[in-house]
């Protein structure tokens, strides 16, 4: 099966986008909501957004399946990654809006999602490792981008309006202190853009998990509103709104690079 591609870069950049998949194997979507089977929880185009990466020698991770199969910046074991606050599970049974995904009685049991794990979840993941630790034996380091995008106003996620370049960091754990004062530099740097560093979106799984600033793996998320590249009802990309934010995202990876010295 064609879980995911990977482009192998030069440089000691690996970008993941996780939710970039939208596919939907047709006997899953004959169980879904007809609203479910548009997949609108998806990270639309940010492989698109994220063209330049390419120029930057980055190595570049794409699923090809939809997180409603399974949840690919999820533990494993489905831990909620924010307890006390509403959100989606590894094989999510409701939306972003709080509506189910499901037809009722069409749920995965507990044995389909650990298959869903096997199948979609631990190549991603082996293709991700892999990839990690083959540019870290070549640069000494190497850093961890999660590119994510998400609906600018989610009532069930979270309240009001979400800002548009939201930068994770585990709350300072998964990269060097380095590292969070080049990107927050880059952040202050830039008019076009409202931010925040470790608000509502701190860094899911990925990042928490592959983070390593000791051993020489730094890991940051940036999750964007989807407002300022795309129309978030119809789900078109606008070439014009992109080509601004791909400059944006473009200068807060070079900020990130700028620090290597520590990861």
């Amino acid at each position: 099966m064609d879980i995911c591609s990977l482009h192998r870069g030069t440089a000691p950049l690996l970008v993941s986008l996780p939710h970039d998949g939208s596919r939907i194997p047709d006997d899953l979507a004959a169980r879904m909501t007809p609203e479910a089977r548009r997949a609108p929880d998806t990270d639309w185009h940010v492989s698109r957004l994220y063209t330049f990466a390419r120029d930057l020698g980055a190595s570049i991770l794409v699923p090809t399946y939809s997180r409603y199969v399974v949840d690919l910046n999820r533990p494993p074991d489905d831990v909620s990654l924010y307890p006390g606050q509403n959100t989606t599970g590894l094989c999510p049974i409701v939306r972003f809006s709080g509506d189910p995904v499901y037809l009722p009685g069409q749920e995965p049991t507990p044995d389909e999602v650990t298959s869903r794990v096997d199948t979609y979840w631990r190549p991603y993941h082996e293709a991700l490792r892999g990839e990690l630790d083959r540019l870290r034996a070549e640069h000494g380091r190497v850093l961890l981008w999660e590119g994510h995008s998400i609906r600018g106003e989610c009532p069930f996620l979270f309240d009001g309006r979400l800002p548009d370049l939201n930068i994770g960091t585990a709350a300072g754990a998964s990269c060097s202190p380095a590292r969070q004062v080049c990107i927050e530099a880059a952040l202050q740097a830039q008019q076009h853009y409202d931010w925040v560093l470790n608000g509502r979106f701190k860094g899911g799984y990925i990042t928490r998990h592959y983070g390593d600033p000791a051993n020489g793996i730094g890991a940051v998320q940036l999750e964007i509103s989807q407002r300022i590249y795309m129309d978030e009802d119809s789900f078109a990309y606008d070439e014009a709104l992109a080509a601004s934010a791909a400059r944006a995202i473009q200068s807060l990876i070079e900020a990130a690079l700028r620090a290597d010295a520590g990861a």
